[in-house]
């Protein structure tokens, strides 16, 4: 971070340009900058407030980014000219993919179960390792291009994934499991129906995977939004104070469009017609994907990492409450569950871990400096 105290010697009155000063420590990110909005951004990331720029004799630092915009030559416009064509079309090839490649999570679990359904045996077995596998890949492929997309420079940093696939699985297993395990089973393990003695959930998965669109495409809606208030606002605090409801829309329109898809996919499976431990955790895992693409990994890890582990404990005291002496272990989830359903666990703590991520993306999303290219953010 630049030290500021070096920056008001910098601004002093003395200086015959404190602005010079500025672009000579932040020039690697005035040159690599497209519009002087990445050079408010990157200011803002290196604590530079609009008080600080007014010491360089602007009024915020939006006026300030647009001096050093202006003063740092680019010889490589004409050559950037010459080739818009072809980045256009390219552009287009993108937009293309990052408009359909998110249906194919969803296309491809919705084939693996009609496959899951009309098979028997083990048969089934291989038709469902078939399937988790195609839906994997699937997506692995939709999250690598579009807005969701991590960057190079985070991938190696995010480990969300493997919680992630926890949560995913309780899912499909938990509910069933921990009903099961409280009534004194299992006997067996799940067959891959919602009648058996370990009953499957499938239409939590096949929801979620159907959100991959329309989380992706809010998500897009979200950051194209954003970057329009960064060009409009003349403030930090002015564009904190106007993107924030564009996060709680993108966020209530993503809900929303899950709401309809677990309606939607409710009767195809014999489930019920709102869940609301669906709804849940796809807010959790869309929260999580947004600030994690913009460079805000620690929260999202650890508040996916809590929520898999809470959820993994629930069954877990059941079981534990069997041993000798233990019986009061397993009390308060019994009690939890005998209220409300099994499915009540998931609610709580997903319902708290994305409420918790929702209120942190509300501070940190609404920086200017979050929304900069991955390469401006060094």
């Amino acid at each position: 971070m630049t030290d500021l105290s070096e920056l008001d010697r910098g601004a002093a009155p003395g200086a015959a340009d404190p602005v010079k000063v500025l672009l000579h420590r932040h020039r690697e990110l005035c040159e690599r900058a497209v519009d002087p909005l990445e050079i408010a951004a990157g200011l803002e990331a290196h604590g530079i407030t609009d008080r600080t720029a007014a010491r360089f004799r602007h009024r915020d630092v939006f006026s300030l980014a647009e001096e050093l915009y202006a003063r740092v030559p680019r010889d490589a416009d004409t050559a950037a000219d010459a080739s818009a064509a072809p980045a256009r079309e390219g552009d287009r090839r993108r937009s293309v993919a990052v408009l359909l490649l998110p249906l194919l999570p969803g296309t491809l679990c919705a084939a693996a179960l009609i496959a899951l359904a009309r098979t028997h045996g083990q048969t089934r077995l291989y038709a469902a390792a078939a399937g988790v596998v195609a839906v994997a890949l699937a997506l692995r492929a939709a999250l690598r291009r579009g807005p969701l997309a991590l960057p190079d420079a985070l991938a190696s940093r995010s480990t969300t994934g493997s919680w992630t696939c926890w949560l995913l699985v309780y899912a499909v297993l938990g509910d069933g499991l921990l009903r099961t395990a409280v009534a004194g089973g299992p006997d067996g393990l799940p067959d891959g129906t919602a009648d058996g003695d370990w009953p499957v959930a499938l239409a939590p998965l096949l929801a979620l995977t159907l959100a991959v669109a329309p989380a992706t495409w809010t998500a897009g809606l979200f950051l194209a939004h954003a970057r329009r208030k960064l060009a409009a606002s003349r403030g930090l605090e002015d564009f904190a104070a106007s993107v924030r409801p564009v996060l709680l829309g993108a966020v209530a329109l993503f809900l929303g469009a899950l709401a309809a898809l677990v309606v939607l996919c409710a009767p195809f499976l014999d489930a019920g017609p709102l869940s609301p431990a669906v709804l849940a955790l796809g807010v959790l895992l869309f929260v999580a994907r947004l600030l994690t693409v913009h460079g805000f990994t620690h929260a999202p890890r650890v508040i996916l990492m809590l929520t898999a582990v809470a959820q993994v404990l629930a069954p877990a005291t059941v079981f534990a409450a069997r041993l000798p002496g233990c019986a009061a272990l397993g009390a308060p989830v019994e009690a939890l569950t005998a209220a409300s359903g099994p499915s009540v666990v998931p609610v709580l703590t997903c319902g708290a871990g994305a409420l918790t991520l929702l209120v942190h993306a509300s501070r940190t999303l609404a920086r200017a400096s979050a929304h900069l290219r991955p390469e401006q953010a060094r």
